[in-house]
């Protein structure tokens, strides 16, 4: 047996609903057949939008998404997608696969699909090919609420009010893919672009730093002391390779499948991903001394895995599979998200549909959640609750190679009084016992539901979903204790029900 223990009445940070976003990229069949199919498609749609994907994101209440990459962004200059799309540019998509770009999803499409989800949009402005007026005229165009020749245009172009956007990212991976430069250049081009985002009506810009590769802890120290008090939040990329090890030369290489893979390999994914607990804490180290109030947040605007594309797909649409592995991974990162709020409050899978982790697959009229998805819908009630204490048994699993805590936790209390709970059982094959012990408040009853399979089952197009929520009601609370069984390779939300009497 196992034990739990939480304690509502120790409170901690909030968690920020934003840790729970999302990021769509022009990139393979991510924006196009995956969000968009246009007006005249036969597949049912709202303004071209995927009716199926709107309400199956609604579901899980994305609170954010980034847009429109990635190293995409950096080569895209936003004029190309706005006006009549018999009239737009047709570009070729130099940064994945060399594909015809026709820009018929541009800026108005993206913050229309937005508002159709009911979450915010989060810019990623082009600081690598780009300029800054190109950048301040963007800002301008989707925020001004007064007379302007940008603003002026938005209303010709069908657009009355302003967007309103708040989240502004300034360069994407400029370390790498954003213009391969160094932390002091970016440093200056940074308060360079930042000066000229000018904040428009009642919009006041969050401004994000291109951040870190992983653990390029140089990068951040310099940002924070040369451009630290001109950003609102600083972006970290950390990508799960299960083939990767820091010492490798050529870590693209390493990639791996997506769905065959024995426990050595699942052992070693799971290690992966929990290294940035290590990661953000060392991060939040060097910010701290720049940045004791913890105003600046930490934006982990690209995370997951990254496997090997999937046989028979264009190697360059990064499409991949999504097992009960991907779950564990999208679980564990979460709970560490959750855990360090502190510091931080926006957070982006890489990415929403079709590419990499993705929480939705399609394949024309059809639509699968994958197992990824299912984890967003449990953790849903953590979004906007306070932290609170919450221990675990840390018994170690693995191999040789790669150890991991046999089991993973946070928790948080809500404002009507309800606590959530998600638990990780990451074993592959064995079931555990927990004994659950709580502090504070006054809960009569949990409600139980989980996802539980072999750690290589995913869900197929043409068959009924192998990976689905099953549910547990009104498991009693006797004097704050009472059990849990947890299945293997499982992941599972409790939520204790206050007594509202009391």
């Amino acid at each position: 047996m196992k034990y739990l223990f939480v304690n509502t009445t120790n409170t901690y940070s909030k968690i920020d609903k934003n840790i729970y976003g999302h990021f769509a990229e022009h990139l393979g069949r991510g924006i196009y057949g995956g969000i968009y199919v246009g007006e005249n498609s036969p597949i049912d749609n709202v303004r071209g939008f995927r009716k199926d994907v709107i309400d199956a994101l609604r579901n899980i209440k994305v609170p954010v998404i980034r847009w429109p990459g990635g190293c995409f962004a950096e080569y895209y200059s936003w004029k190309d997608g706005i006006g009549s799309k018999e009239e737009r540019k047709r570009i070729v998509n130099t940064a994945w696969g060399g594909v015809i770009e026709d820009n018929s999803f541009g800026t108005h499409e993206y913050l229309d699909f937005c508002e159709q989800i009911g979450c915010a949009p989060y810019i990623a402005g082009n600081v690598g090919s780009g300029t800054v007026r190109e950048l301040s005229g963007w800002i301008e165009y989707v925020n001004l609420d007064g007379e302007s020749p940008m603003a002026d245009l938005r209303r010709r172009n069908g657009r009355e009010d302003p967007w309103s956007v708040e989240y502004i990212g300034i360069g994407n991976e400029n370390w790498g893919c954003g213009g391969n430069m160094s932390a002091e250049f970016y440093a200056q081009s940074y308060k360079q672009f930042a000066t000229y985002i000018r904040p428009y009506g009642g919009t006041k810009p969050y401004k994000i730093a291109c951040g870190a590769d992983g653990a390029d802890y140089h990068w951040t120290d310099v940002l924070m002391q040369k451009a630290g008090n001109q950003m609102d939040g600083l972006s970290l990329h950390y990508y799960t390779m299960p083939g990767y090890y820091p010492t490798d030369p050529y870590p693209w290489e390493k990639k791996e499948s997506a769905t065959a893979f024995d426990e050595n390999n699942y052992y070693r994914t799971l290690r992966r991903a929990l290294d940035i607990d290590s990661l953000i804490l060392r991060h939040k180290c060097i910010m701290d001394r720049y940045d004791p109030e913890k105003r600046v947040s930490i934006v982990v605007d690209e995370w997951g895995t990254w496997h090997a594309p999937q046989p028979g797909t264009n190697p360059s649409f990064l499409f991949q599979q999504n097992t009960m592995r991907d779950a564990i991974v999208a679980a564990v990162s979460l709970n560490i998200f959750n855990l360090h709020s502190d510091r931080v409050r926006m957070a982006n899978l890489a990415q929403m549909i079709n590419v990499l982790q993705s929480v939705i697959l399609t394949e024309g009229e059809q639509m699968i959640l994958t197992p990824t998805y299912h984890v967003f819908d449990l953790y849903k009630g953590h979004q906007d609750a306070t932290l609170v204490e919450s221990f675990i048994q840390q018994d170690q699993i693995g191999t040789e190679e790669a150890k991991v805590p046999l089991l993973h936790a946070s928790a948080s209390l809500g404002n009507e009084g309800d606590a959530l709970v998600t638990i990780v059982n990451l074993s592959p094959s064995e079931g555990q016992k927990v004994k659950c012990t709580l502090g504070g408040g006054n809960y009569v009853s949990a409600t139980v539901r989980y996802i539980s399979d072999k750690m290589t089952a995913y869900n197929e197009f043409d068959k009924a979903p192998q990976v689905k929520i099953k549910t547990i009601t009104d498991i009693p609370i006797v004097d704050n204790q009472f059990m849990l069984e947890l299945p293997a390779c499982s992941v599972m939300a409790v939520n204790l029900n206050s007594n509202l009497l009391d």
